[in-house]
């Protein structure tokens, strides 16, 4: 079943490229150390059903259906209509759920619901996810409308302004309340002169009950609770071969946190994991980002094995040892700089297995705990996935993109010759210090932003990277090779927020995503603010549009003063100032300049998504069942890893 000839990329449908990814130099970890690689694995992959569930309230039952049929139709299996089913099923698989993992609007399907019908029809009734009493009849009543209908439960998570976003998103982290009532539940909670604030909402659900708002907690016993003890048996696998005492207390503190669903538990267990720093292997797993809650509060559930990459941390150690020259340094006003760094660790790490919101599409970079309280009082933990980045990078050598949207022949060398570095710095630079810099005033609200925060947040780390980038210190410390490298990173990153994430968007949508929108803001004001000295212009060429930069100090100088604006609307927590910057700068598309991308992108024939299908750990026992080895392997199908993930992980359906 081992292939000796690994490929970075596999299967493409939709909109997407599966890729795969190495893990290299697992070999040379001990046994004890590929043990808990295994177990934390396990425990990554159980909590697959959550995430489903919490992208909305229909995604599991549609996927049992939709698998049942791709297993067990016994009807034309090349047919146009079943072959749009299959690409359907790839997309809820690849996005957990319904909806677009990035665009956030409901698939339409390619099939029609004569064919749909037919097809649940064909399927022996006892595979089917049927609530007690329902028929076959009422389980396709009940879904058409879901699947079909455009005006029912048309997007995950609406972030337009003007709109009630509890009731217009379909994610599933609320049952019949209003924006407001939300709003005003947690507002009654929380303590302003409270110095270690709960995470308030991360880990539940809102409802209401006799008249009432309440929360459903996840945990042990109550509402997910089938996956979550999964997750902590596999914890309790992992605690027994711990790397040292440090790391055991830490699994411990998160398995009594899976138990209690108690948030001063969950604080306690992140300050233990930002506390554990010398592991060689590491984890997070639970209620984390916050990017699926339309109110930026609820938690996705997420799941990541990591192991240290050791060549690649020498880079970002040095990056964390001088974190206090960073912040002192920092153009932001010195009311919100803190005054002693405390705990920054940073970490290169090879990704073993992407789990829950980290599956099949996934971060280059973390930076957690969130909470800015621990942030300042414990530090921080910032990871850059190296094996990640390399395979993003080897998959897009040669498309044809650069010839196509960059502006010239010498910019095109420029980025060839830097790009691959800048690219990684950058990442180090907004997970290592840009999330883990500055700090809130006293009293301010770590929620005041609502619905912007995550773009604000996100624009305040990348600012943070652009505006160090460009700084001599990197070519002192050895990170950046010379002091022309920087170029290469305001050009791609100006151009991808100008012109080239356009391609990423469905023609006459806004942009929503909040990564997309933090890079439309940070170019567009940009451009905006430099126009009059034409720091950055859009110039046509044969018939197309390009981003040329004139003047890259001056560039530095604009990244600086909206570094500073974007912290201060944090450390205030200036909600209008943070409604308006993002309204008027990340949130509207041309339409000329839109349908002009997607033309250029399309004649080139490459997906603008990529997602990863996971190696296969395999144990290796003896006649006794004592595991004697772990190893790796690469074959496994996008369809049959999702399949046997539903088959083996499944807890919720």
């Amino acid at each position: 079943m081992r292939n000796t000839q690994f490929s970075y990329t596999d299967e493409r449908f939709a909109d997407i490229l599966m890729l795969r990814y190495k893990l290299d130099n697992f070999s040379s970890l001990s046994l004890r150390q590929k043990k808990l690689v295994y177990y934390l694995s396990e425990a990554a992959l159980y909590g697959r059903d959550i995430t489903f569930d919490q992208f909305g309230r229909y995604n599991l039952k549609i996927r049992k259906v939709f698998e049942q049929i791709y297993l067990n139709y016994k009807g034309d299996r090349t047919a146009d209509e079943f072959m749009e089913l299959v690409v359907y099923l790839k997309r809820v698989w690849f996005s957990s759920g319904i909806y677009h993992h990035y665009g956030c609007d409901k698939f339409v399907p390619g099939f029609s619901k004569a064919f749909f019908i037919d097809a649940v029809k064909s399927v022996d009734g006892s595979l089917l996810p049927l609530d007690e009493g329902q028929t076959v009849d009422g389980l396709c009543e009940e879904l058409l409308p879901i699947i079909f209908d455009p005006d029912v439960m048309p997007v995950k998570v609406n972030k337009k302004d003007g709109f009630d976003l509890v009731e217009t998103s379909a994610c599933n982290f609320y049952d019949g309340v209003t924006q407001s009532e939300v709003e005003e539940y947690y507002a009654s909670k929380k303590n302003p002169d409270d110095k270690e604030p709960l995470s308030y909402g991360l880990n539940t659900t809102v409802k209401k009950c006799d008249g009432r708002v309440v929360e459903d907690v996840w945990r042990i016993g109550a509402k997910y609770g089938a996956a979550i003890e999964k997750i902590v048996y596999w914890l309790e696998m992992a605690s027994t071969v711990a790397e040292n005492d440090k790391q055991r207390s830490v699994i411990d503190a998160l398995i009594k946190y899976y138990k209690s669903g108690d948030l001063a538990d969950f604080n306690e267990y992140c300050i233990k994991w930002v506390d554990e720093k010398e592991s060689a292997v590491d984890f997070i797993n639970g209620f984390i980002e916050v990017y699926d809650d339309p109110l930026g509060m609820k938690g996705t559930w997420e799941g990541l094995v990591e192991y240290c990459d050791v060549e690649g941390t020498r880079r970002t150690r040095v990056i964390s040892d001088n974190a206090q020259w960073f912040e002192d340094h920092s153009p932001v006003d010195s009311r919100f700089k803190k005054q002693q760094v405390k705990g920054v660790s940073a970490n290169v790490i090879c990704a073993a297995t992407l789990g829950g919101g980290e599956y099949p599409s996934t971060a280059i970079g973390i930076n957690l705990p969130n909470a800015d309280w621990i942030r300042a009082s414990h530090g921080s933990k910032s990871v850059t996935i190296s094996n990640i980045i390399s395979a993003y990078n080897e998959a897009s050598r040669g498309n044809g993109f650069d010839e196509e949207f960059v502006i010239d022949e010498e910019t095109i060398k420029l980025i060839r010759q830097y790009g691959d570095i800048c690219d990684i710095i950058h990442t180090d630079l907004h997970e290592c210090l840009g999330h883990g810099s500055g700090q809130l005033l006293p009293g301010v609200d770590p929620d005041s932003l609502k619905a912007y925060g995550n773009t604000i947040e996100e624009a305040r780390a990348d600012l943070f990277g652009l505006y160090y980038a460009a700084d001599k210190k990197l070519v002192e410390l050895g990170l950046m090779p010379d002091a022309e490298a920087y170029k290469a990173e305001y050009y791609s990153y100006m151009m991808n927020g100008l012109l080239t994430q356009l391609a990423r968007i469905k023609k006459g949508n806004c942009i929503e995503e909040a990564h997309m929108r933090n890079r439309a803001l940070v170019a567009r004001w940009c451009y905006e603010k430099g126009r009059e000295s034409n720091v950055v212009e859009l110039v046509r060429q044969n018939g197309k549009t390009y981003v040329r930069i004139n003047d890259y100090e001056q560039l530095r100088n604009l990244f600086a003063a909206l570094l500073a604006e974007i912290q201060r609307i944090k450390s205030e927590g200036d909600y209008a100032a943070a409604r308006d910057i993002v309204e008027n700068y990340a949130v509207n598309i041309d339409p000329v300049l839109h349908d002009e991308i997607l033309c250029r992108y399309n004649s080139l024939g490459i997906p603008p998504y990529k997602g990863f299908i996971n190696p296969v750990l395999m144990p290796v026992t003896d006649c006794d069942g004592k595991i004697m080895d772990i190893t790796v392997d690469y074959s496994e199908t996008y369809e049959h890893q999702m399949l046997r993930y539903s088959r083996d992980y499944s807890t919720l359906i």
